[in-house]
Formats: structure tokens, C-alpha cells, sequence
């Protein structure tokens, strides 16, 4: 697509005040091209917020270079550019700029359907107890459904009756929108964690503030993988947290199940023993840190214990 054709087909109807999405990219300048341009031209209009985790690769000037000031767009781009890698912790930045009620997450490689913000707006409008959305994925080039969605849909949680959709334990942070008064009440994404699973943990303490988490079909979110991915380092990171947020949250006999479980299924390889190397590193900031989630947040993750053994979905191979 060039600049014209991008330009001409952002929309010039008033922008949905009521949602900015917030948008982290690490060394892939023209996938977030292409998803800036996307988001821009959704008819919500939502003010984007991009953050470059210390890109050096030219994402940001490509971005200001392609939204220059005064063009069609642009006063709804900010890009920011942090000093180095953050992981998805980047997304606190962006939501504590946000001035809108809610937040919806975008990856480079994601994006969102037309009139999926708003309708994620409207429900979070109406039901003041839910705290995060999460869309119904679909896989590109293809638009096959994504196979995490089936368990989202057939969700074994139990949250509060009348909930708009079903109650969820957890989150995919790139297909969700999140009420920001939520999101900054229990602290964002934990610094500790950077990347890899970091939902979990952020959804437990909702959970355990009393907020529901839900899955809503009637949002869409494209996801088109991207080629350019430490997909070792992820895996890493992801054996990490898990056993991390484990051990920070839930009662020993859970913990002990889970962590089995783990150790069991894991490939049995150099990236998995780092990533249980590091997760015991860190037991001395786990013994300090350790706060048993309360029995109603509990629950979520206990219901969840039967379908994350059988998923296809969740894994670490």
C-alpha cells in the first residue's frame, strides 16, 4: 500500500471517543506499517499508541514518515519510543497514556475487524463488572478460526449470571480490550514476568479484585504470525512465567499439580531446563512475593485445570 492510498482510505467520521488501542512492536517495521495503517483506517478512528521496544530497525521514523504531521490520520498517531526492550510491560506505558475509559491491545502482526471496538465499547458501557474482552481469533492468510477459540467459547469458568459472554480464567492480551481503570487498579503487566504468558498473573488479580474477565464472539481479531520471532527465547520465558505465576498465586496442592505437569510435557531440551533454571532463580523474589489468590479467584484456575492437560492449543512445543 503506498502513503496516498493509506492516506485516502483513513475515515473522516468522528472518532469513537471511548477506546484507544495500544499497539508494542519489537523489530518489525513493516508489519507495524501495515498494522498502523490498518488500525487507522478502522471507522471507529481510534487514537493509536505505538510503542517501539527500542526498535532499531527504523520503525518510528518509517511510522512518522508515512503519518507525517497534518496528514489524514496522523493527529490520532502517537508513537513513542522507549530506550529499551520491554516486553509487553510497553503496554503499561501505553495504557497510563491513554485519556479513554478503554484500551484494546494490537500486536504488529494483529488487527482489529471494523466495528469490533465499538462493540467491545458498548458492552463495557453496559456492564460496569467486566473488566476485559477477549475477541474471537482468526488465522491469516486463510481466516480459519483459531484453535485457542473453541476453548474460550466452551469456557469451563463460572463467572456472575447475565455476564455477556463466557467467563474467562485468563486472556490472550493481543485480541483483548481492557477497562483502564481496571488495568491500572491492580498494576498492569508485571515487570518481572516481560513476556510470555504475562496475562495470567495480570488476570488473577483482577480476579481477585472482584472484576470478571469474559470472552465476547462478537469481536474479531486477525492474526497473521510474523516470520521475525525468538520463538526459543519465548518459549523460555513462557516455561518461566508459568511455573513463576504458579507459585505466586495458588495454594501448594495446585501448585504441585500444575507444576507436574509442566515438567512432564515440556520438551525435554536446552530451552526448557533454562527456562526451569530461571523460574528457581527467582525463588527468593516467589517466597517475598507469594499471595495466595482468595477462593472465588481461585475457582477460575481450578476449573481450568481439566482443559489446559487436554488443550492443543496451550503448549510449549
Amino acid at each position: 500500500m503506498s502513503v496516498v492510498d493509506a492516506v485516502e482510505a483513513i475515515p473522516v467520521g468522528p472518532p469513537d471517543e471511548r477506546v484507544t488501542v495500544v499497539l508494542i512492536t519489537w523489530q518489525r517495521r513493516e508489519e507495524a506499517l501495515l498494522a498502523v495503517d490498518r488500525l487507522l483506517r478502522l471507522p471507529e478512528r481510534p487514537r493509536v499508541i505505538v510503542l517501539d521496544n527500542g526498535s532499531t530497525d527504523g520503525t518510528a521514523r518509517a511510522l512518522r514518515q508515512r503519518h507525517p504531521r497534518g496528514s489524514a490520520g496522523a493527529d490520532r498517531l502517537d508513537v513513542v519510543v522507549l530506550p529499551e526492550n520491554q516486553g509487553a510491560v510497553a503496554r503499561n506505558t501505553g495504557v497510563a497514556s491513554a485519556s479513554t475509559p478503554y484500551v484494546a491491545f494490537c500486536d504488529d502482526d494483529t488487527w482489529w475487524d471494523p466495528g469490533s471496538l465499538a462493540r467491545a465499547a458498548d458492552v463495557l458501557d453496559a456492564d460496569p463488572r467486566v473488566a476485559v474482552l477477549t475477541a474471537r481469533i482468526v488465522v491469516e492468510p486463510g481466516s480459519v478460526e483459531d484453535g485457542i477459540v473453541a476453548e474460550l467459547r466452551d469456557s469451563p469458568v463460572r463467572g456472575a449470571p447475565g455476564l455477556p459472554g463466557p467467563a474467562l480464567g485468563s486472556f490472550l492480551a493481543g485480541a483483548s480490550v481492557v477497562r483502564r481503570d481496571a488495568f491500572l487498579q491492580v498494576g498492569g503487566f508485571s515487570k518481572r514476568l516481560w513476556l510470555g504468558g504475562e496475562e495470567e498473573l495480570l488476570a488473577a488479580d483482577l480476579a481477585a479484585a472482584g472484576w470478571e474477565l469474559c470472552y465476547l464472539e462478537d469481536l474479531t481479531v486477525h492474526h497473521q504470525a510474523s516470520v521475525l520471532r525468538e520463538s526459543q527465547l519465548r518459549r523460555r520465558h513462557g516455561v518461566r512465567n508459568t511455573l513463576w505465576f504458579t507459585w505466586l498465586r495458588r495454594p501448594v496442592p495446585a501448585a504441585l499439580r500444575r507444576t507436574g505437569f509442566l515438567l512432564r510435557t515440556v520438551p525435554r531440551d536446552r530451552t526448557s531446563a533454562l527456562g526451569v533454571l530461571d523460574a528457581v532463580r527467582g525463588v527468593p523474589w516467589l517466597v517475598r512475593e507469594r499471595r495466595v489468590l482468595p477462593p472465588h479467584a481461585e475457582a477460575r484456575f481450578a476449573a481450568l485445570e481439566e482443559s489446559q492437560r487436554s488443550s492443543t492449543s496451550r503448549h510449549y512445543g
